[in-house]
């Protein structure tokens, strides 16, 4: 049985599945969820997922929610060790960006889009502070390596570079952050990679 995708066109968290879809070339139908409408706390969503959140990908018998859950299971399920690597110490390396793309990045950037893009009532002013210490780690980090971890593209970077592409949609000028800008472009460069949804243009 083919995968289904259950997600929202401009959920980061549902992007990231996309993107790692994607570039393992596996076939799965999408089915968009409207968060905008509140279909994700309909009872059949909730049967998913009783968190009432996007991503939830079907696998057959199997039901996963949260995308780094997701992500590491795509890549086990699939061999795909170029992506999340055998060695415990590597996979480590790698997850704990997985971590850093759930905790700072997405209370930081995703938060301040929230806020800023999809007026959700709230003030900016933390989250675009943690927003902005965040880049400045992973500007550091990416000025010494062309990848987050192992020299090589992995989960890691996908996990993490979704929000930080639509930076800008959290009022921040992702040109601050040049080694962040020159990864990305990396990333966008690889075979089957996709872009993450713009809002701005979805509303033009």
């Amino acid at each position: 049985m083919s995968l289904v995708l259950y997600g929202f066109p401009l959920s980061a968290n549902t992007h990231r599945v996309r993107l790692l879809l994607s570039m393992l070339s596996i076939p799965y139908e999408e089915r968009t969820v409207n968060l905008m409408t509140g279909e994700h706390h309909q009872p059949a969503f909730l049967a998913l997922n009783p968190l009432a959140q996007v991503p939830v990908l079907v696998d057959g018998d199997r039901t996963l929610f949260d995308s780094q859950a997701i992500l590491v299971y795509l890549a086990e399920s699939r061999a795909a060790a170029q992506w999340w690597p055998g060695d415990a110490y590597e996979r480590a390396r790698v997850a704990q960006w997985l971590f850093v793309n759930a905790n700072e990045i997405n209370n930081g950037i995703g938060y301040a889009r929230n806020h800023i893009s999809f007026r959700i009532p709230g003030d900016p002013a933390i989250p675009l502070a943690r927003a902005k210490a965040v880049l400045a780690v992973l500007d550091q980090r990416l000025s010494e390596h062309d990848w987050l971890e192992l020299g090589r593209p992995t989960l890691a970077d996908i996990a993490c570079s979704t929000l930080v592409s639509v930076a800008d949609e959290a009022g921040l000028d992702r040109g601050t952050w040049p080694a962040v800008q020159r990864w990305h472009q990396r990333l966008a460069a690889l075979p089957g990679f996709v872009p993450m949804p713009r809002l701005k243009a979805r509303q033009g």
